[in-house]
């Protein structure tokens, strides 16, 4: 009978940490994103959430409401009548909030971008992206590339706030 050497972690095991990095770890282990989907991309997007990928062990949970999620995923082609509600669900996410472009369409307006009046040529010119999953459709295994370079753009993330925006803060001050 082999017996398994004991390791002891609890005795004067002491981790050390920041504050910023204990918060950036909480929010990349549990990220939200709001589950709508515009276009065909949508259906690579809900292939990604069946179990065959099992998000779950990356801590990634679909919600149905913008209040409660942290991470939009534009998936499909965003044409200007829709644009007005995707700026409007971006606005009634809570800080911090996190924009996933998915798709070709999404990225740059798609095959539509020379000749379609009627699509946005980039949905990154009405809310701010921060990870941008190239394809047509991406495969489900490219959006959890996206999720695990937005994990990685969380961990190197500052609690401070921008120069600009104490800037700004400061100047109203000033008035």
């Amino acid at each position: 009978m082999t017996s398994v050497p004991e390791k002891n972690f609890a005795i004067g095991g002491i981790i050390l940490t920041t504050i910023e990095d204990l918060f950036n770890w909480a929010r990349l282990s549990s990220l939200w994103p709001m589950g709508f989907g515009l276009a065909c991309c949508a259906i690579e997007m809900m292939s990604t959430y069946a179990s065959n990928y099992d998000l779950d062990r990356f801590g990634i949970i679909p919600r149905a409401s913008p209040r409660q999620s942290d991470v939009m995923i534009v998936a499909g082609t965003v044409t200007f009548k829709m644009a007005d509600r995707v700026r409007r669900l971006y606005e009634q996410m809570p800080e911090p909030r996190y924009v996933i472009s998915m798709g070709s369409c999404s990225n740059c307006g798609g095959p539509y971008w020379e000749h379609g009046y009627h699509v946005v040529k980039g949905v990154d010119r009405i809310i701010p992206v921060d990870v941008y999953v190239p394809g047509c459709p991406p495969r489900p295994e490219a959006l959890i590339d996206g999720f695990l370079k937005l994990q990685q753009k969380i961990r190197r993330e500052s609690l401070k706030a921008p120069s600009l925006v104490t800037k700004l803060l400061n100047s109203g001050n000033n008035s």
